[in-house]
């Protein structure tokens, strides 16, 4: 048998190195970091805002009301309406501060006592 009778032991195929085919070491990933690992996950970036807010802890049971907005006597007196109700002042309360010099009448509000006093005595009147 001469040399350029031999036949190579390869039997036609490379050998192989590192993991996922005939590219190499690397395989095509380049190298290192969270990509070049097997069973990468990239996080969405939903998540990584949900991440950072606070843990709310604790029984919370907030009333989904908005809360009265307070109306001075005295504030009322300055505007050109003498009738009061949800339409004019939405969800309101009326108090007792200032003084009232015309008649005002008010409907479907929560009003305090003094501000009843001051009303009714200016001759308007309250009507729940």
């Amino acid at each position: 048998m001469q040399l350029f009778q031999h036949s190579s032991q390869k039997d036609g195929r490379e050998k192989r190195i590192g993991r996922g085919g005939k590219r190499g070491t690397t395989s095509g990933r380049g190298t290192k970091g969270q990509r070049s690992r097997s069973g990468h996950r990239i996080r969405p970036a939903e998540r990584d805002l949900l991440i950072r807010l606070p843990k709310l802890r604790g029984y919370r049971n907030k009333p989904i009301r908005e809360k009265a907005r307070g109306f001075n006597v005295g504030d009322l007196a300055l505007r050109k309406e003498t009738e009061f109700s949800k339409k004019n002042l939405g969800n309101a309360k009326i108090l007792g501060g200032g003084e009232l010099t015309k008649a005002i009448k008010v409907t479907g509000l929560p009003v305090s006592q003094s501000a009843k006093a001051k009303i009714e005595k200016a001759g308007g009147s309250v009507t729940a």
